[in-house]
């Protein structure tokens, strides 16, 4: 009989392990069904470059997985019961049930909107495209000289901000963090991300605590509200909450605990990936929540479980990082380079180089969806590359 292995999840870590399950093991041996609610690859990493009106590449998985063997099943998972080892999904037809020998969950995270009030009702988000869609709506309603603000200074923000007020000079940008601008970055990388804001006329409020969000404004903790005709809400993101409905071992925030592998540690048919799940990375430090973090456990755990299937001895390559990079509209970027548990360096790339490097990275991501073989390096590619990251790097400083 083939073993059945379902993945949850089309995002990039879910479509990366579906293909690559399917090249490395025997259709004969093995039925894999990827199941996502929407039939095309979203691009999460250009979300900001959606909600500003740019239209992207469409990428239907029916093209993408075309000869691979991979069955996709349009279909929102509503839960999982991991000690029957079955998924309830629903589709157009209705609700149903699909068995499964081994599971990869990769459903991901949305966003969170840490119980501020009013935060649901009256902000905007780009977690994922429908959200995106609605705020470009909405930004396209604006008239000239509207207030806007983007609530978050991490990543996600930075690339909101700067992409809005670059798309729409005719706004009034305002970006709400709770500490320093970029105040995990270089010296050389903080002093680039103000010298753009400024440039791009982003009013930047700085150690600013947001306590609600109203239709027409953010209060914050110092009591001066921040006029605002749209939120945008960027402060992180929250994890798929079917996970905690489980059995499944889970961490207080909803992720899956998970062995150097991906496994799960206390349901061993059930491998964890991307967002979903609690991975240590060098140091002992979890991973972040990105895609620089996802795609190599989706990695990790389609090659364990092919290896596990197959007898083979089960890889275990190290996660590590090495660079952050944010694009900051389309013609400026900051690519800032970071020790292996991710903190920064002296180093950061700036500029139009920035930004074109940047550009390469998120067509890379996507490129590696569609060519899931490509993806974990052997150690004389983690040298190379670690090599050109220190020239990089050196040159970068110099």
């Amino acid at each position: 009989m083939q073993h059945r292995i379902i993945v949850l999840g089309a995002g990039y870590t879910g479509a990366i392990a579906a293909g690559r399950l399917a090249k490395r093991l025997r259709r004969e041996d093995v039925a894999i069904t990827l199941v996502n609610a929407e039939p095309d690859f979203v691009e999460r990493v250009r979300m900001h470059q959606l909600a500003v009106g740019q239209d992207l590449k469409p990428r239907p998985f029916s093209e993408m997985f075309a000869g691979t063997g991979v069955e996709l099943k349009l279909a929102k998972v509503t839960s999982v019961d991991v000690d029957r080892k079955t998924v309830a999904v629903t589709d157009a037809n209705g609700a149903d049930e699909l068995e499964y020998d081994s599971l990869v969950y990769a459903l991901g995270s949305g966003w969170n909107t840490q119980g501020v009030p009013g935060t649901a009702e009256h902000a905007h988000q780009i977690a994922g495209r429908p959200g995106a869609l609605r705020l470009r709506e909405r930004l396209a309603r604006l008239d000239a000289g509207e207030p806007v603000v983007v609530v978050g200074g991490g990543l996600t923000g930075l690339e909101a901000a700067t992409e809005i007020a670059e798309a729409r000079p005719d706004l009034d940008v305002a970006l709400a963090a709770r500490g320093a601008l970029g105040d995990w970055l270089s010296p050389k990388g903080r002093q680039h991300l103000r010298k753009v804001c400024d440039k791009l006329g982003i009013t930047v409020h700085e150690h600013t605590a947001v306590t609600g969000v109203e239709a027409d404004r953010v209060a914050t903790a110092d009591g001066k509200p921040i006029p605002a005709a749209v939120t945008l809400w960027t402060t992180g993101f929250a994890v798929h909450p079917i996970a905690q409905a489980t059995a499944l071992e889970v961490t207080d925030t909803g992720q899956i605990v998970v062995d150097k592998t991906m496994r799960s540690v206390s349901h061993p048919d059930v491998y964890a990936i991307g967002d979903a799940a609690m991975a240590m990375g060098p140091a002992d430090k979890p991973l972040r929540m990105s895609c620089a973090s996802g795609v190599p456990t989706a990695w990790q755990a389609a090659d364990a479980i092919a290896a596990r299937l197959t007898g083979r001895k089960v890889p275990n390559a190290p996660l590590r990082y090495f660079n952050q990079c944010i694009s900051l509209g389309r013609r400026e970027g900051l690519i800032q380079y970071v020790t292996a548990d991710d903190r920064a360096v002296r180093a950061a790339l700036t500029g139009r180089l920035a930004a074109l490097y940047k550009e390469l990275v998120c067509k890379g991501a996507a490129w590696g969806v569609a060519n899931p073989t490509a993806g974990m390096p052997t150690r004389r590619h983690r040298v190379l590359r670690e090599r050109a990251q220190t020239n990089s790097a050196a040159k970068a400083l110099a």
